[in-house]
Order: structure tokens, then C-alpha cells, then sequence
């Protein structure tokens, strides 16, 4: 098991904190915009993020089996690569079940999770305590999508950022590399020695499993999708009724990406404390896009992010992609 660090806290940060006139600002832009949009961090309230572990055990959805898959036929190789004694920095991190199962192969000094759907992290870091309490764990809430500065806490020698789950893919292939060179950025101690970098990428594949992966014959993901108007109710005041939206998730081809949208069933009027919207039949919010790559035109957006020397491992259909890669100094 890891061993623990000497001089590193064992806590929770809250380096987010939420902005509500802020909140309502961004959400009411994207809901009057020409074509609606709300940004996907909104769909992980605590029952979303509930939600989408759920969506994780589907038998459509195969990236988490798959992913979980590749690190267990490959967690030896992969560990002698990364080394023992990293700082593992556990972007989106949910329940951080995925982390946990590395921590036996990669030994971490520290472990930090970072989420911005704070209670539900709070909660998982207070079982990775029970379970694992010789691990110093260092617990963030922060909104990573906007900055990647972490706390004092967190330690600067050899930083690993863990991003498991394809979630690169919800940012536009220009936001990812924006990401990517914040990441790179950040692997770097006051020294100059470069960190690296963990990361799961979905891999372009048939139109068909990726719309099933995406709107799946249980209904979860349109649970998931639908969850977020109960959740645009609390944060706006608003009077969204689920029984007027239907969900939407496909696969764009012309843009590598699926796509998930909420579509009124019906002409219908939405408000708000301060303003009101009406969305005729068939208009749409969009609510996530995630891009799918290929394995070379992925290693050339990590190689114009600054990092090198990149190792994948893949399933035998090639559908999913695990990568590891080194921050150039």
C-alpha cells in the first residue's frame, strides 16, 4: 500500500466557491442564446452525479468496463512507467473508485481528488480515509474547467494528472488543448521536473455503439440529461416541467462528437426570477458534446500541449484508449 507522506495535509479544500449571481448569469446566457446551451458541469448535482455512476454499470455504456479493462491487463507495464511515489491528481473525480484501484500499483505520496460537485466528493473522500487510511488524501473542490491552481496542500513533486473516463472529450478539440497545456503547466515543480500525465480517451468507433452508449434502452442517460432542468429549477427559480422535454443523444459524424440535447415535446414557456424563454416543438438545449479521437490524432494534440514520450494501451476492438505522457521541461 502507498506509503505516507511526511509534511503533506490530509484534508478538504474548497477552492470553489460558488458564485450564485455568477451561476445564474452564465446559465441565463446560455438558455436565451440563439441555440440554448447549458454547460455539462451542471448536470452533476449530488443526484446527477449519482445518476451517471449508475449510467457507468449499463451494459451499453462499455468506456468505464473497458477503461477499468485496459488498466487491469496493463496496471504492471503502466506502473513502471508513471514510478512509484507521485502525487496523483484525480481530475472529475466522483466516487474515486477508478484512482483507488491503482493506488496499490502506483504507490502515490499523496492522493488529491478534485471534483466541483463538493458534497458528493466530501462524502467520497470519507471513504477513501476508512479504506485506505495510511494514504495522506488531500480532498479539493474546484472548478478545474476554469482553473487548474491548487491549494498550497497539494504537493508539487512529481504530479500525475489522473483523467480517467473520456472526459477530455466534453471540451471542442480547441478547449482540449487549452486544458492539456494547463495541465502541462501545471506537472512542473519549482525545480523544472516534469510530471505527467494519466488519461482515458474514447476512440472513434461505429455510429451505432455510441448511440446506444448514449441513450441507452433503460433510460438512465435520459434521467441523467433530465435531471439537470430539476437542478435549473433550484439554481434559477425556474419552473422547468420534465413531462415537457424529451432526451436526445446521438453521434455527429461531421464533428466526431455525440451529442446530448434536451428537445421540447411541445410549444412551452419557461421562466425564471428574472426572465422567461418560450421553446417551440422540437427546439432543443444542448446540454454535452464528447468528442471521439483518433489514437494518432490525439497523440498529436498531447504533443502540441507540451508533453512527450506518450505510451497507449487500447482494448482488442481498438474502441478505447488508455495514455500515459510525460510534461516536456
Amino acid at each position: 500500500m502507498p506509503r505516507p507522506a511526511e509534511n503533506l495535509l490530509t484534508g478538504f479544500i474548497q477552492a470553489f466557491h460558488r458564485d450564485d449571481a455568477a451561476i445564474r448569469a452564465e446559465l441565463v446566457a446560455g438558455l436565451l442564446a440563439e441555440h440554448a446551451a447549458v454547460h455539462p458541469k451542471f448536470l452533476y448535482d449530488p443526484l446527477g452525479s449519482k445518476l451517471f455512476e449508475a449510467i457507468c454499470e449499463l451494459p451499453e455504456y462499455y468506456p468505464t468496463r473497458m477503461e477499468a479493462a485496459i488498466f487491469a491487463r496493463h496496471l504492471p507495464a503502466l506502473a513502471d512507467v508513471v514510478g512509484a511515489g507521485i502525487t496523483l491528481i484525480d481530475l472529475g473525480a466522483g466516487n474515486c473508485a477508478k484512482a483507488a484501484r491503482l493506488f496499490d500499483a502506483l504507490m502515490p505520496r499523496q492522493y488529491v481528488p478534485v471534483d466541483i460537485s463538493v458534497e458528493f466528493l466530501r462524502e467520497a473522500v470519507a471513504q477513501i480515509r476508512q479504506r485506505h487510511p495510511e494514504l495522506p488524501v488531500t480532498g479539493v473542490g474546484l472548478d478545474f474547467s476554469q482553473s487548474l491552481e491548487l491549494p498550497d496542500a497539494v504537493g508539487r513533486t512529481r504530479r500525475l494528472f489522473f483523467y480517467p473516463g473520456s472526459s477530455i472529450g466534453n471540451f471542442t478539440p480547441g478547449q482540449a488543448l487549452a486544458f492539456l497545456r494547463r495541465m502541462c503547466a501545471a506537472c512542473h515543480d519549482e525545480g523544472g521536473e516534469g510530471g505527467g500525465l494519466l488519461i482515458g480517451v474514447d476512440l472513434v468507433k461505429e455510429k451505432r455503439v455510441l448511440d446506444a452508449a448514449y441513450d441507452d434502452a433503460l433510460g438512465v442517460t435520459a434521467a441523467f440529461n433530465l435531471n439537470l432542468l430539476q437542478h435549473l429549477n433550484t439554481l434559477l427559480g425556474a419552473d422547468f416541467d420534465l413531462r415537457d422535454w424529451r432526451h436526445r443523444g446521438f453521434f455527429n459524424a461531421a464533428e466526431s462528437c455525440v451529442e446530448m440535447h434536451l428537445e421540447a415535446r411541445r410549444d412551452v414557456e419557461v421562466a425564471w426570477l428574472d426572465g422567461r424563454r418560450r421553446f417551440a416543438e422540437g427546439e432543443r438545449i444542448h446540454t454535452e458534446s464528447s468528442y471521439k479521437y483518433t489514437r494518432d490524432g490525439f497523440l498529436r494534440m498531447l504533443e502540441e500541449a507540451g508533453f512527450v514520450a506518450p505510451r497507449t494501451w487500447t482494448d482488442e476492438r481498438g474502441w478505447f484508449m488508455v495514455c500515459h505522457a510525460r510534461a516536456s521541461h
